[in-house]
């Protein structure tokens, strides 16, 4: 504690990142905070040497962590072993910040009015494209929600920036340790917070800007997305989800997929989550409004 402030981590998961992973880092020290923080930056795997600068640029403040391919949702979760702060900021190695945004994203957590809060993300490209938080289609794909003036409920989290504190954090377990590179990860932590007895918000008032990409920098299969969409359904959902979400699956791969989402462990985490949790789907899914 430094001034009776929280310490903060914040976690950057980083992978074939170019210069991002530099730039993001000039803006982050660039703007003003009144809080303490470390930065966490897991390099998972890159063939660009994206992060080999921070092993010549010694900084006090960043720890570089490698990892060898372990996917989006266990890059953020080492970053996570390894914070020593009281509030975790997941981010991206792809944006820039404004001056205060730590403290205005931190202020309705430290007051208790929410437990996992994510600014407004804009395009770099078009900072007129502004999303606030979001919630998900008939399909179980991502849609912004619209402008809201003041702090409001969020159905999902953006992965892209988001703060928690590291207890919470942690009673929930953490993104999901079984899924396969990227996918799913926000949507299945953001769902399994509401469901926990949790609360996600929004804090329009708070803009960061994101690029926003039309490939990723580095392999993802249709079959990973699939994987992780299935564990996400058999962790959380009823079996009528289940086979909808099978129905989601092209290719027809449905059932070579829920073989090895099953043979993976699933049905165990399954009950143990049903027995923990406060609340069950059909309450999320109305809640917001979700058909599915």
């Amino acid at each position: 504690m430094m001034n009776n402030r929280p310490y903060i981590s914040i976690i950057f998961p980083a992978k074939n990142e170019g210069d991002n992973v530099k730039t993001t880092l000039d803006s982050l020290f660039s703007v003003q905070t009144s809080f303490p923080f470390e930065v966490i930056v897991i390099n998972d795997g890159s063939t660009d040497q994206c992060c080999d600068f921070l092993k010549i640029q010694k900084n006090n403040n960043i720890s570089l962590i490698e990892a060898d391919g372990v996917g989006v949702a266990n890059a953020r979760n080492l970053g996570a072993q390894n914070a020593v702060g009281e509030y975790l900021f997941f981010c991206d190695a792809h944006l820039e910040f404004e001056d205060w945004w730590i403290d205005r994203l931190l202020e309705p957590l430290l007051a208790n009015k929410t437990d996992a809060v994510a600014p407004a993300i804009a395009s770099f490209e078009k900072p007129n494209f502004i999303g606030y938080g979001q919630t998900l289609k008939f399909n179980l794909r991502i849609k912004w929600n619209e402008q809201q003036s003041d702090l409001f409920e969020t159905a999902i989290l953006p992965g892209g920036c988001f703060a928690i504190s590291k207890e919470v954090f942690d009673n929930v377990g953490g993104f999901e340790t079984g899924f396969r590179t990227w996918g799913h990860d926000d949507i299945e932590l953001s769902i399994k917070l509401w469901l926990f007895g949790y609360r996600c918000h929004c804090q329009p008032q708070v803009k960061i800007l994101h690029l926003f990409r039309k490939a990723h920098p580095y392999k993802v299969s249709y079959n990973d997305v699939y994987y992780n969409l299935l564990r996400m359904a058999y962790s959380h959902f009823t079996q009528e989800r289940i086979q909808k979400c099978k129905k989601l699956i092209l290719h027809g791969k449905a059932e070579q997929i829920e073989s090895e989402v099953i043979r993976d462990g699933v049905t165990k985490q399954r009950r143990k989550y049903f027995k923990e949790r406060k609340r069950n789907d059909d309450w999320y899914f109305h809640k917001f409004g979700i058909n599915f």
